[in-house]
């Protein structure tokens, strides 16, 4: 279970947002909905571990996450806003590295199968710098399909996004909670998931 007790947000002199509480339990989706600059990137980088709560606190499975950060980081795939991508490398490479850093063992062959699933197929060797913004988005959340981790937390994923690219995030998303796996996100667009989703609104 994840778990934010009482999280403030502040930028500059401003308070985004005030003693938020909430829990995500496996299984379970939470959609993180507002305006822009409601704060909902801020309090996706705190449950990152990127971003210090000006006050409250995260639980991850009951523990405070800043006694079990490189733990937790090995349980939780981020995709912000911006792509990660290096724009001079190509989908393959950039994949690989992508995995390698976050301690996980993939190959060639499984980076392969998962460009060909998020639309890609073709694609491996070409720079992404060449790639439509879409193309983009798709290469960056092949992650989701590489590296098993138990909680996503996901920065408006379905930018650029057509509308197959839409329903595959979303297909991909259903089949992460039905196998009991936790998802954190924002959008401004609808997703119909038939798993269990909530929301909160920021800037209420």
């Amino acid at each position: 279970m994840l778990e934010a007790i009482n999280l403030v947000g502040v930028r500059g002199e401003r308070r985004l947002f005030n003693r938020l509480s909430f829990q995500v339990r496996a299984g379970e989706c939470l959609l993180v909905q507002g305006e822009n600059g409601s704060g909902k990137t801020t309090l996706l980088r705190m449950l990152a571990g990127l971003t210090a709560s000006a006050e409250g606190a995260i639980r991850w499975k009951g523990r405070l996450l800043d006694e079990q950060l490189g733990e937790y980081q090995r349980d939780m795939l981020y995709c912000g806003h911006g792509l990660g991508l290096k724009e001079d490398l190509s989908t393959m490479e950039n994949l690989l590295i992508s995995a390698a850093l976050a301690g996980i063992s993939t190959t060639p062959a499984l980076v392969s199968d998962a460009l060909k699933e998020v639309g890609l197929a073709g694609r491996e060797s070409l720079s992404v710098r060449g790639l439509s913004q879409g193309q983009k988005r798709r290469a960056g959340l092949a992650r989701l399909l590489l590296q098993q981790s138990s909680l996503w937390i996901l920065d408006e994923p379905l930018t650029a996004l057509d509308t197959a690219g839409c329903q595959w995030l979303v297909n991909v998303i259903d089949r992460h909670l039905l196998d009991g796996g936790l998802v954190v996100l924002t959008s401004h667009q609808h997703l119909s998931l038939a798993g269990t989703s909530h929301s909160i609104r920021m800037g209420a």
